[in-house]
Protein backbone atom coordinates (compact mmCIF):
# COMPACT_ATOMS: atom_id res chain seq x y z
CA UNK A 1 0.00 0.00 0.00
CA UNK A 2 1.25 3.52 -0.82
CA UNK A 3 2.91 5.16 2.17
CA UNK A 4 1.62 8.18 4.09
CA UNK A 5 4.47 10.41 2.89
CA UNK A 6 3.60 9.81 -0.78
CA UNK A 7 -0.13 10.38 -0.19
CA UNK A 8 0.61 13.60 1.72
CA UNK A 9 2.97 14.76 -1.03
CA UNK A 10 0.34 14.03 -3.69
CA UNK A 11 -2.28 16.05 -1.81
CA UNK A 12 0.16 18.91 -1.17
CA UNK A 13 1.25 19.05 -4.82
CA UNK A 14 -2.38 19.17 -5.90
CA UNK A 15 -3.14 21.92 -3.40
CA UNK A 16 -0.06 24.02 -4.14
CA UNK A 17 -0.66 23.57 -7.85
CA UNK A 18 -4.01 25.31 -7.37
CA UNK A 19 -2.80 28.46 -9.09
CA UNK A 20 -2.36 26.47 -12.28
CA UNK A 21 -5.76 24.81 -11.77
CA UNK A 22 -7.42 28.21 -11.56
CA UNK A 23 -5.78 29.25 -14.81
CA UNK A 24 -6.61 26.02 -16.65
CA UNK A 25 -9.99 25.15 -15.18
CA UNK A 26 -11.31 28.55 -14.10
CA UNK A 27 -13.14 29.25 -17.36
CA UNK A 28 -14.60 25.75 -17.52
CA UNK A 29 -15.66 25.79 -13.87
CA UNK A 30 -17.32 29.15 -14.38
CA UNK A 31 -19.12 27.87 -17.47
CA UNK A 32 -20.29 24.77 -15.62
CA UNK A 33 -21.56 26.92 -12.75
CA UNK A 34 -23.49 29.08 -15.21
CA UNK A 35 -24.90 25.91 -16.83
CA UNK A 36 -26.81 25.26 -13.61
CA UNK A 37 -30.42 26.48 -13.91
CA UNK A 38 -30.90 29.94 -12.32
CA UNK A 39 -33.20 28.63 -9.59
CA UNK A 40 -30.40 26.28 -8.41
CA UNK A 41 -27.62 28.87 -8.29
CA UNK A 42 -28.19 29.71 -4.65
CA UNK A 43 -25.17 28.63 -2.54
CA UNK A 44 -27.15 25.91 -0.78
CA UNK A 45 -27.92 24.21 -4.10
CA UNK A 46 -24.92 25.28 -6.17
CA UNK A 47 -22.21 23.92 -3.85
CA UNK A 48 -23.44 20.27 -3.97
CA UNK A 49 -23.55 20.42 -7.77
CA UNK A 50 -20.03 21.87 -7.94
CA UNK A 51 -18.85 19.13 -5.58
CA UNK A 52 -20.37 16.55 -7.92
CA UNK A 53 -18.55 18.12 -10.89
CA UNK A 54 -15.30 17.76 -9.01
CA UNK A 55 -16.09 14.28 -7.73
CA UNK A 56 -16.43 13.15 -11.35
CA UNK A 57 -13.17 14.91 -12.23
CA UNK A 58 -11.27 13.23 -9.37
CA UNK A 59 -12.74 9.83 -10.32
CA UNK A 60 -11.35 10.34 -13.84
CA UNK A 61 -7.93 11.17 -12.41
CA UNK A 62 -8.04 8.02 -10.28
CA UNK A 63 -9.04 5.82 -13.22
CA UNK A 64 -6.28 7.25 -15.41
CA UNK A 65 -3.80 6.71 -12.56
CA UNK A 66 -4.94 3.11 -12.16
CA UNK A 67 -4.46 2.43 -15.88
CA UNK A 68 -0.95 3.89 -15.89
CA UNK A 69 -0.10 2.18 -12.60
CA UNK A 70 -1.09 -1.19 -14.10
CA UNK A 71 0.97 -0.44 -17.21
CA UNK A 72 3.95 0.56 -15.08
CA UNK A 73 3.65 -2.62 -13.03
CA UNK A 74 3.49 -4.73 -16.21
CA UNK A 75 6.58 -3.07 -17.70
CA UNK A 76 8.51 -3.46 -14.44
CA UNK A 77 7.57 -7.13 -14.33
CA UNK A 78 8.65 -7.74 -17.94
CA UNK A 79 11.81 -5.63 -18.11
CA UNK A 80 14.54 -5.47 -15.48
CA UNK A 81 15.21 -1.75 -15.50
CA UNK A 82 11.74 -0.46 -16.42
CA UNK A 83 10.94 0.48 -12.82
CA UNK A 84 14.08 2.60 -12.56
CA UNK A 85 13.32 4.31 -15.89
CA UNK A 86 9.78 5.09 -14.71
CA UNK A 87 11.16 6.57 -11.48
CA UNK A 88 13.49 8.82 -13.48
CA UNK A 89 10.63 9.96 -15.72
CA UNK A 90 8.45 10.64 -12.67
CA UNK A 91 11.19 12.61 -10.91
CA UNK A 92 11.99 14.69 -13.99
CA UNK A 93 8.30 15.37 -14.62
CA UNK A 94 7.85 16.54 -11.02
CA UNK A 95 10.81 18.89 -11.44
CA UNK A 96 9.25 20.15 -14.69
CA UNK A 97 5.96 20.61 -12.83
CA UNK A 98 7.65 22.75 -10.19
CA UNK A 99 9.29 24.92 -12.83
CA UNK A 100 5.94 25.24 -14.59
CA UNK A 101 4.08 26.25 -11.44
CA UNK A 102 6.41 29.21 -10.88
CA UNK A 103 6.51 30.06 -14.62
CA UNK A 104 10.29 29.51 -14.62
CA UNK A 105 9.97 27.06 -17.53
CA UNK A 106 6.84 26.29 -19.54
CA UNK A 107 7.90 23.22 -21.51
CA UNK A 108 4.93 21.24 -20.19
CA UNK A 109 2.69 23.25 -22.50
CA UNK A 110 3.88 21.01 -25.33
CA UNK A 111 2.34 18.04 -23.48
CA UNK A 112 -0.89 19.97 -23.04
CA UNK A 113 -1.03 20.64 -26.79
CA UNK A 114 -0.58 16.92 -27.43
CA UNK A 115 -3.65 16.18 -25.31
CA UNK A 116 -5.93 18.58 -27.17
CA UNK A 117 -6.70 16.00 -29.86
CA UNK A 118 -8.56 13.88 -27.29
CA UNK A 119 -10.14 16.93 -25.67
CA UNK A 120 -11.58 18.11 -29.00
CA UNK A 121 -13.54 14.85 -29.16
CA UNK A 122 -14.74 15.07 -25.54
CA UNK A 123 -15.73 18.75 -25.50
CA UNK A 124 -18.72 18.41 -27.89
CA UNK A 125 -20.10 15.59 -25.71
CA UNK A 126 -20.00 17.88 -22.67
CA UNK A 127 -21.89 20.58 -24.57
CA UNK A 128 -24.59 18.06 -25.52
CA UNK A 129 -25.03 17.17 -21.83
CA UNK A 130 -25.81 20.77 -20.88
CA UNK A 131 -27.71 22.11 -19.01
CA UNK A 132 -27.16 20.33 -15.71
CA UNK A 133 -30.29 18.59 -14.47
CA UNK A 134 -29.14 16.85 -11.30
CA UNK A 135 -26.06 16.20 -9.10
CA UNK A 136 -25.57 12.81 -10.81
CA UNK A 137 -25.71 14.55 -14.18
CA UNK A 138 -23.06 17.00 -12.90
CA UNK A 139 -20.85 14.09 -11.85
CA UNK A 140 -21.04 12.62 -15.36
CA UNK A 141 -20.01 15.95 -16.88
CA UNK A 142 -17.20 16.25 -14.33
CA UNK A 143 -15.87 12.80 -15.24
CA UNK A 144 -15.46 14.01 -18.84
CA UNK A 145 -13.96 17.31 -17.70
CA UNK A 146 -11.24 15.28 -15.93
CA UNK A 147 -9.65 14.55 -19.32
CA UNK A 148 -8.86 18.22 -19.98
CA UNK A 149 -5.21 18.54 -21.17
CA UNK A 150 -3.12 19.73 -18.23
CA UNK A 151 0.66 19.70 -17.69
CA UNK A 152 0.19 19.49 -13.92
CA UNK A 153 -2.05 16.45 -14.33
CA UNK A 154 0.29 14.75 -16.80
CA UNK A 155 3.20 15.17 -14.39
CA UNK A 156 1.18 13.56 -11.60
CA UNK A 157 0.14 10.72 -13.92
CA UNK A 158 3.76 9.98 -14.84
CA UNK A 159 4.44 9.79 -11.10
CA UNK A 160 1.56 7.33 -10.67
CA UNK A 161 3.03 5.07 -13.39
CA UNK A 162 5.99 4.44 -11.08
CA UNK A 163 3.79 3.71 -8.04
CA UNK A 164 4.28 -0.06 -8.29
CA UNK A 165 0.65 -1.16 -8.54
CA UNK A 166 -2.64 0.07 -9.94
CA UNK A 167 -4.09 0.40 -6.41
CA UNK A 168 -1.26 2.65 -5.25
CA UNK A 169 -1.46 4.67 -8.47
CA UNK A 170 -5.22 5.20 -8.00
CA UNK A 171 -4.69 6.30 -4.40
CA UNK A 172 -1.95 8.71 -5.44
CA UNK A 173 -4.13 10.34 -8.12
CA UNK A 174 -7.16 10.44 -5.83
CA UNK A 175 -5.29 12.45 -3.21
CA UNK A 176 -3.71 14.62 -5.89
CA UNK A 177 -7.20 15.42 -7.19
CA UNK A 178 -8.42 16.03 -3.66
CA UNK A 179 -5.63 18.58 -3.23
CA UNK A 180 -6.80 20.53 -6.28
CA UNK A 181 -10.35 20.74 -4.91
CA UNK A 182 -10.05 23.99 -2.84
CA UNK A 183 -8.73 26.03 -5.77
CA UNK A 184 -11.24 24.72 -8.30
CA UNK A 185 -14.17 25.08 -5.89
CA UNK A 186 -13.04 28.63 -5.15
CA UNK A 187 -13.25 29.36 -8.86
CA UNK A 188 -16.75 27.94 -9.05
CA UNK A 189 -18.18 29.88 -6.11
CA UNK A 190 -16.05 33.00 -6.53
CA UNK A 191 -14.04 32.84 -3.29
CA UNK A 192 -11.68 35.67 -4.12
CA UNK A 193 -9.63 35.38 -0.91
CA UNK A 194 -8.78 31.73 -1.57
CA UNK A 195 -7.88 32.46 -5.16
CA UNK A 196 -5.72 35.44 -4.18
CA UNK A 197 -3.86 33.31 -1.61
CA UNK A 198 -3.20 30.41 -4.00
CA UNK A 199 -2.22 32.70 -6.89
CA UNK A 200 0.15 34.90 -4.87
CA UNK A 201 3.73 34.96 -6.14
CA UNK A 202 5.18 33.78 -2.83
CA UNK A 203 2.88 30.76 -2.63
CA UNK A 204 3.55 29.79 -6.23
CA UNK A 205 7.32 30.07 -5.80
CA UNK A 206 7.24 28.17 -2.52
CA UNK A 207 5.10 25.45 -4.10
CA UNK A 208 7.49 25.21 -7.04
CA UNK A 209 10.51 24.76 -4.77
CA UNK A 210 8.77 22.03 -2.74
CA UNK A 211 7.67 20.14 -5.85
CA UNK A 212 11.16 20.38 -7.39
CA UNK A 213 12.69 19.12 -4.13
CA UNK A 214 10.30 16.17 -4.08
CA UNK A 215 11.09 15.45 -7.73
CA UNK A 216 14.82 15.36 -6.95
CA UNK A 217 14.14 13.07 -3.98
CA UNK A 218 12.11 10.78 -6.26
CA UNK A 219 15.00 10.25 -8.68
CA UNK A 220 16.54 6.78 -8.17
CA UNK A 221 20.09 8.17 -8.03
CA UNK A 222 19.08 10.38 -5.07
CA UNK A 223 17.33 7.53 -3.29
CA UNK A 224 20.36 5.27 -3.86
CA UNK A 225 22.75 7.87 -2.47
CA UNK A 226 20.57 8.30 0.62
CA UNK A 227 20.32 4.55 1.17
CA UNK A 228 24.08 4.14 0.67
CA UNK A 229 24.70 6.88 3.21
CA UNK A 230 22.39 5.21 5.74
CA UNK A 231 23.93 1.80 5.03
CA UNK A 232 27.42 3.24 5.51
CA UNK A 233 26.36 4.86 8.78
CA UNK A 234 24.88 1.60 10.06
CA UNK A 235 27.93 -0.30 8.84
CA UNK A 236 30.28 2.04 10.69
CA UNK A 237 28.21 1.67 13.83
CA UNK A 238 28.28 -2.11 13.47
CA UNK A 239 32.05 -2.10 12.97
CA UNK A 240 32.45 0.05 16.06
CA UNK A 241 30.31 -2.39 18.05
CA UNK A 242 32.30 -5.37 16.70
CA UNK A 243 35.56 -3.63 17.59
CA UNK A 244 34.28 -2.93 21.09
CA UNK A 245 33.13 -6.56 21.41
CA UNK A 246 36.53 -7.89 20.33
CA UNK A 247 38.27 -5.51 22.69
CA UNK A 248 36.03 -6.68 25.52
CA UNK A 249 36.81 -10.31 24.68
CA UNK A 250 40.54 -9.57 24.67
CA UNK A 251 40.29 -8.00 28.10
CA UNK A 252 38.42 -11.06 29.41
CA UNK A 253 41.07 -13.33 27.90
CA UNK A 254 43.82 -11.36 29.60
CA UNK A 255 42.04 -11.59 32.92
CA UNK A 256 41.36 -15.32 32.60
CA UNK A 257 44.96 -16.11 31.66
CA UNK A 258 46.47 -13.88 34.32
CA UNK A 259 48.65 -15.83 36.85
CA UNK A 260 46.87 -14.05 39.66
CA UNK A 261 43.48 -15.36 38.54
CA UNK A 262 42.35 -18.00 41.13
CA UNK A 263 40.29 -19.80 38.50
CA UNK A 264 43.48 -20.87 36.75
CA UNK A 265 44.85 -22.71 39.87
CA UNK A 266 44.16 -26.46 39.92
CA UNK A 267 43.67 -28.34 43.21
Amino acid sequence: MVDTVTISAAFLIGFLGGAHCIGMCGGIMGALAMAVPPEQRRPGKLVPILLCYNTGRIISYSIAGGILGALGWFLSDQFNHAGIVLRYIAGLMLIAMGLYLASWWTGLRHLEKAGYALWQKIQPVIKQLMPVKSPLHAMLIGSLWGWLPCGLLYSALSWSAAAGSWQDAMALMFFFGLGTLPAVMATGIFLDRVRAFIQSRAIRSGAAILVIAYGIWTLPVTSTLLMDHESHAHGSQGQHQDHSSHKHQDINTDINTSPNNPSQHHH
